[in-house]
Formats: structure tokens, C-alpha cells, sequence
């Protein structure tokens, strides 16, 4: 199982977010480059980076992905507001290995079909983030009345291959994964599933091995110590 660490960006700044909240920020380098080598040296398979900014319409931090962009040899995905086809061919030509998109994919069916359809599934990835199973979109500030499952169904018949679920009760708070959603998850999704949100000991991550699950998302239990990613690389 892939264990892909998490650089969250907001203001310049490489942070986590308590529940997702952009006012309940906790700052872990000031500049993300030195995340993303430090992650790199420590045998991550991948980076998923997340432009919060982009994300909320607050701004964007395009300055700083082509920085990391330009700093690592591993691959990396980009999340955070890559709501167009232009946005996507812009992340993947500054050097992401693929992108992922959220609320595109529940509002915009028709942009992730162009996007498919321009990149390929192996280049764009669904993220599906929720509170439980109810899927939540704008930077996690919009509630939706749409479940994960049927949503999911809905994705692999578009032809999405790769899926990221995040419960965003958990994300960032070290409370540990509700396994039993994850199972639910698990079992609605025939592709490849990386599972995040509230990740916060080894327990975790074998708990979501023992489900089938391919790949996990951590940021804070790497940050804080509490998971040694060279024992998972």
C-alpha cells in the first residue's frame, strides 16, 4: 500500500487544516519545497499537494508548485481548484503527474469528461471528500445531499480509475479513520482507492490494508511523528 504524504498549501506556506477550516491553519514549513524534499528523501512514492487557496477562491499558489515542481524527482498529483480543462493542462504541463478534481466531478460532469477525454484516466484522479458518506464540495464549505457510493458508481462509468475518498470530520485532527465507512467505500469502488481524513498511527494504515485499500493520504501523523514513513516506503 502506497502511504503518499500530504503538502497542503495556503498563503505560501506548507499547513494542515484542523476539519478543514482555513482559519484553524497549523504551519509546518514555511517553505513547501523543503516539505516535498524532505518527504521525497524519506521514500514517498508520490506527493499529493493541495493548493488551498485554489481551492476557496481566495488565490492560488501556482508560484510554489513550480518551485516543488522544479525541486523533486518523484511524482506528484495536485488538488485544489482545477475546476476547467485549461486548469488541468496548466498543472500538467508545469510537471504534476496528474490532477485531482473534486467539485468539478459532482458540479461539472461534463468538465471531468473533457478532462478525461483530453488527459486520460491515468492523468486525473475524482476525489470525493465527505462527512461520512455525504460528499461535500467547495473546498469542503458546501454540503451536497449526494452519497459517496452512488457517486463512485457514477465516476467508474465515466471511466475513473482512481479514486481519493477523505472523511472531512477527521482530516487533520489525529482522531484516526472510521474503517467502517471505509469498507463502504471500499466496496462501492472497483478501481484503485487512496483513503485519507484523521490517519493517525500504523493502526490506520493496516486497518485500511486489511480493507484492499491501495493507498493512503496522511499529512499530520507525518509531521508530528507519529507514523515513520520509511518503515511504508
Amino acid at each position: 500500500m502506497w502511504v503518499i504524504p500530504a503538502v497542503d498549501i495556503q498563503s505560501g506556506r506548507a499547513v494542515r487544516l484542523f476539519e478543514g477550516d482555513p482559519n484553524r491553519e497549523t504551519v509546518y514549513y514555511d517553505n513547501p519545497v523543503e516539505a516535498a524534499l524532505h518527504w521525497q528523501e524519506q521514500g514517498a512514492p508520490l506527493l499529493h499537494l493541495v493548493d488551498l487557496d485554489a481551492a476557496t477562491g481566495r488565490g492560488q499558489n501556482r508560484a510554489v508548485l513550480r518551485a516543488i515542481a522544479e525541486s523533486i524527482a518523484i511524482p506528484f498529483e495536485v488538488g485544489g481548484g482545477v475546476r476547467s480543462v485549461e486548469a488541468a493542462r496548466e498543472l500538467l504541463a508545469l510537471g504534476a503527474s496528474r490532477v485531482v478534481v473534486g467539485t468539478v466531478a459532482v458540479k461539472a460532469p461534463d468538465v471531468l469528461e473533457q478532462m478525461l477525454g483530453a488527459f486520460g484516466p491515468e492523468r486525473v484522479v475524482v476525489s470525493l471528500d465527505a462527512r461520512g458518506l455525504e460528499v461535500v464540495v467547495s473546498g469542503w464549505a458546501e454540503e451536497t445531499a449526494l452519497g459517496v457510493q452512488s457517486l463512485a458508481l457514477r465516476m467508474w462509468a465515466m471511466g475513473v480509475r482512481t479514486l481519493i475518498y477523505t472523511d472531512v470530520r477527521r482530516d487533520g485532527t489525529l482522531a484516526g479513520l472510521d474503517l467502517e465507512v471505509v469498507r463502504e467505500v471500499r466496496a462501492a469502488w472497483p478501481g484503485f482507492l487512496i483513503a485519507g481524513g484523521g490517519i493517525a498511527s500504523d493502526a490506520d494504515l493496516l486497518g485500511l490494508q486489511s480493507l484492499g485499500v491501495e493507498g493512503a493520504i496522511t499529512g499530520k501523523a507525518l509531521y508530528e511523528g507519529r507514523i515513520d514513513l520509511k518503515k511504508w516506503a
